[in-house]
């Protein structure tokens, strides 16, 4: 159900960019008021990203006021924030189905609307595609403008500084607008920044810094003494040195919550010349006030009463497997010193809030920057310590090459806790889990494995801690466990052994990871036998060679692309021994897998008990 638009006067006025563009500018305030109200009861009713959108409300009522969107481009990083910009880019009624199945994508999609230049999902790919569109509308020479909006946060990745030392020495026209919500802004400061802003972007500033260039082009010994001058002088009023070194005429910071602001800076910074960088200063979770105490509770959320003032109450239920994981890094960190935890910016998705309370000098966030935090990882296994790397499967795919040539080629021991592994939900195809035993089981040296269910992945990554021989991957899935019991003993496992699970006859299900309980559901019905295999790399081979042996059909279950899967590993096995056995392979298909409940795609996929049941009796009959 869409909320009444009658509550908003003004954006009732503003279905399009196009109309937005109509209306007074003595209106915005109201209208960025309404459209935060909006935000606000929208994602209340649907859940969904909150706070950073808050942030971004006048920043995008004023983009969208200035530049003829979408003939200009507008490039979005990650997306948390782009809520605003769906709902004045004619999706508002659909605000309401975000994130669930069928619904609005989560983030920036360019199936979704032509307003979507670029489909993202992880952070820091914004101005690399910004630049190639500045340098498209060059060759194009039709008068289009491009713009990158990202976050101080995605700033911290290595991407980041590549596109920007390729921008500035490319010298295209682009502007970059570098939203900060890391610090609040005092009346004072804001004053003078608006006012230097509007004073750097005006046209008097503007005439005066390209003739001068001009003149001093033949003077290049003068023309360096300028250069240095007008970076001295802005040095000591702004802090953008490092982003003119790059290239970048930089401007701010201004206030980011002022729309009369950021539509006159930005009226400026339309007609200029050459790469220009934009530093706004916004809060994130603007306008509610438990968002604004704690964004990264607000974050994300599930349905709330937004007149509540709270998020909803959640019963206490079974831990989630990242909790499993933090309360095991704490157990080990507190017997070994030498454990070391690391993770890109990811703290308190991974379960990693005890852990940096209580081990602060153990702890180590690498921020956004998912190769660095790898190789972190490398280094510190160079120097004897025991470096644990806590990362989203979707998130490691990153870092790939990192976990080929600083970590597996040098056989070093890192244990990576690969979490998010399989479906995720409603974060969509850019967060599926879907690759990760694909991407890994091809690389030499790495021990993977799979458990089925909480105790099991207690015990695995205990096993990888004890493992020294190599780097581990640990990989289990978003969400709460089963619900078996954990002990609290640690034991490690023998490597590559799996274990008989169910004894049946003729079908042998083989199974990787936590559809162990749909997989034994399904061989009730058909008295098949089960085995847990735990590990993907190396292969119980022994084991494999028994099943094959006393069963007629073999079946292979994944919640991973069944293309070079854990499945694929036992084909090649058989293969190997010139075995010829019916096999069939369940998991994901070769597609990108969209958007909704978990509940709701793993039916959909055939991966729930009755679909795993349905597709070995397809097979068999």
């Amino acid at each position: 159900m869409s909320l009444d638009i009658t509550q908003f006067p003004v954006l009732a006025q503003a279905n399009t960019p196009e109309e937005l563009r109509e209306l007074p500018q003595a209106v915005l305030p109201q209208l960025a008021d309404e459209l935060r109200a909006f935000l606000l009861q929208s994602v209340g009713r649907s859940s969904g990203h909150f706070a950073s959108g808050l942030g971004t409300v006048e920043l995008t009522v004023a983009l969208h006021y200035v530049f003829n969107t979408p003939f200009d481009r507008l490039v979005w990083d990650v997306g948390h924030q782009a809520y605003p910009h769906k709902i004045l880019t004619g999706r508002r009624e659909q605000m309401h189905t975000i994130r669930q199945k069928e619904g609005l994508h989560p983030f920036p999609w360019r199936e979704e609307s032509p307003y979507d230049t670029f489909s993202v999902g992880h952070s820091g790919t914004s101005i690399s595609a910004a630049l190639a569109m500045a340098v498209a509308a060059d060759k194009e020479q039709a008068g289009r403008k491009v713009v990158a909006v990202i976050g101080d946060g995605a700033m911290t990745g290595g991407m980041v500084f590549e596109a920007l030392n390729h921008a500035g020495d490319l010298d295209k026209d682009m502007l970059i607008v570098l939203n900060d919500n890391e610090m609040s802004i005092s009346e004072n400061v804001g004053a003078l920044n608006k006012h230097l802003a509007q004073l750097m972007s005006g046209r008097f500033y503007t005439t005066i810094r390209e003739g001068g260039k001009k003149v001093l082009k033949g003077m290049p010994v003068i023309k360096e003494m300028a250069r240095r001058t007008e970076e001295h002088l802005k040095g000591m009023m702004v802090p953008g040195t490092l982003f003119e070194e790059l290239g970048f005429n930089y401007i701010g910071p201004i206030d980011g919550h002022d729309v009369d602001a950021m539509v006159e800076t930005l009226k400026n910074m339309r007609g200029l010349q050459g790469p220009q960088l934009l530093h706004i200063m916004t809060k994130k979770g603007k306008g509610y006030e438990p968002a604004e105490k704690d964004p990264i509770g607000w974050h994300a959320v599930p349905k709330f009463d937004p007149s509540q003032f709270r998020k909803p109450d959640t019963k206490p239920g079974l831990p989630t497997f990242s909790e499993v994981f933090g309360k095991w890094l704490c157990d080990i960190a507190s017997q070994d010193e030498k454990v070391l935890g690391i993770t890109p910016a990811m703290r308190e998705g991974s379960g990693m809030v005890e852990f940096s309370q209580r081990f602060p000098e153990q702890y180590f966030d690498a921020a956004i920057a998912e190769q660095h935090a790898v190789t972190l990882g490398a280094g510190f296994a160079c120097e004897g310590y025991k470096p644990v790397v806590a990362i989203y499967s979707t998130f490691l795919q990153r870092a790939y090459d990192q976990v080929i040539h600083d970590v597996a080629l040098q056989r070093l021991p890192v244990v990576f806790a690969v979490d998010r592994g399989g479906i995720v939900g409603a974060d969509g195809p850019t967060h599926q889990g879907a690759f990760d035993l694909t991407y890994l089981r091809c690389v030499p040296n790495m021990v993977i494995m799979a458990p089925s269910d909480e105790n099991e992945c207690r015990q695995m990554l205990y096993t990888g801690y004890c493992y020294q021989d190599g780097p581990v991957a640990v990989r289990y899935p978003r969400g709460s466990a089963t619900g078996a019991k954990q002990v609290e003993e640690m034991t490690a496992l023998p490597i590559g052994k799996g274990v008989i699970k169910r004894e049946g006859k003729k079908i042998a299900i083989i199974n990787f990871g936590t559809t162990l309980a749909a997989t034994l559901e399904a061989a009730e019905e058909l008295n098949a036998t089960v085995a847990d295999m735990r590990f993907v790399k190396p292969l119980d081979e022994a084991l494999l060679k028994q099943l094959a042996e006393s069963h007629d059909v073999l079946v292979t279950v994944e919640e991973n692309v069944v293309m070079g899967g854990a499945g694929s590993g036992v084909l090649e096995y058989l293969a190997k021994q010139q075995i010829c056995k019916p096999v069939l392979q369940i998991g994901l298909p070769d597609e990108f897998i969209k958007h909704g409940s978990p509940v709701e795609i793993i039916a959909e996929l055939g991966l729930d008990g009755a679909g795993i049941l349905k597709q070995i009796q397809a097979f068999v009959n």
